[in-house]
């Protein structure tokens, strides 16, 4: 676990101390994962609004009610400083926020030659389970958030027919960044609202099944939003990728226009469905 947890401070660029020095406002967390092949622990970053540079929880007596959270799930590759820049964002906007490291603590480097998929959803669901058990978190309103791979894994926890079906508790949203498998779910039906976001031109997680997942999902199910940007790559919304690379024969590509207009849409989103108001968006007065 020791060197589990180094992988993830590498991962995320705080390998020497999280502090004023590193930006990052978040603390690393331990929690047990559940029915995994090889029982594990997890390993996570945790950001929060009332957080401190030094990490560490901040006296939230004054507050009158728990936060509303979000779950982090990464891609293929692990989790990385945009995992917790995600996170970290997350908390700015007023959301407690997990970004799960799915893979240093089963001892695998990468998983992109074959999804993690129904095991990153069970990861989610383990740290749905330990935010539940945070007095600071509110666990009725708790979203579940993922990217590429994490993408797919996100739509699986919140699919009655995959994983969803083995747990009573339940996301209040889910929002995937061009998932993994390009929504290869026919016939999906949602239990919580989820929010779909794509590039047109993503030659790894194609757009059009997402458009046919939309269009065949079961009635009954939560309601699906798909947006598609015209002339978007995958990994849209990594600033790092500017310009962009080509990774395993697909190309990833930052689009400005398309992140800005995704991160406007998974705040509005988050509000509308779990409530939050950041400081810098304040209520409506009446």
């Amino acid at each position: 676990m020791r060197k589990a947890l180094r992988m993830v401070l590498l991962a995320i660029g705080l390998a020497s101390s999280i502090d004023a020095a590193t930006g990052r406002a978040g603390a690393l967390v331990e929690f047990p994962n559940l029915f995994d092949r090889t029982p594990t622990r997890l390993l996570g970053y945790l950001a929060r609004p009332d957080a401190g540079l030094s990490g560490l929880l901040a006296n939230h007596a004054n507050r009158a009610e728990p936060y509303p959270a979000v779950v982090v799930l990464h891609g293929c590759s692990g989790i990385s400083s945009h995992s917790a820049h995600i996170a970290d964002k997350l908390g700015s906007w007023g959301y407690v926020a997990l970004a799960v490291d799915s893979l240093g603590p089963r001892g695998i480097v990468g998983q992109c030659s074959g999804g993690l998929f129904e095991d990153q959803a069970t990861d989610a669901y383990a740290a749905l389970r330990y935010l539940s058990q945070l007095d600071f978190v509110d666990p009725a309103r708790v979203a579940v958030l993922g990217q590429s791979m994490g993408g797919a894994a996100a739509l699986y926890a919140v699919d009655r027919t995959l994983v969803a079906q083995y747990f009573n508790e339940r996301f209040r949203a889910a929002i995937a960044y061009y998932p993994g498998h390009g929504c290869g779910f026919p016939a999906a039906l949602m239990t919580a609202p989820t929010l779909v976001l794509i590039g047109e031109e993503d030659d790894w997680t194609p757009a059009e099944p997402c458009r046919e997942m939309v269009a065949h999902s079961r009635p009954g199910g939560a309601s699906i939003t798909l947006t598609v940007y015209p002339g978007a790559y995958h990994a849209f919304d990594v600033a790092e990728l500017n310009p962009g690379i080509r990774f395993l024969s697909h190309w990833l590509e930052y689009s400005e226009p398309a992140a800005k207009d995704a991160e406007q849409k998974l705040r509005a989103f988050l509000e509308a469905t779990l409530g939050a108001k950041s400081p810098d968006r304040p209520a409506d007065s009446d």
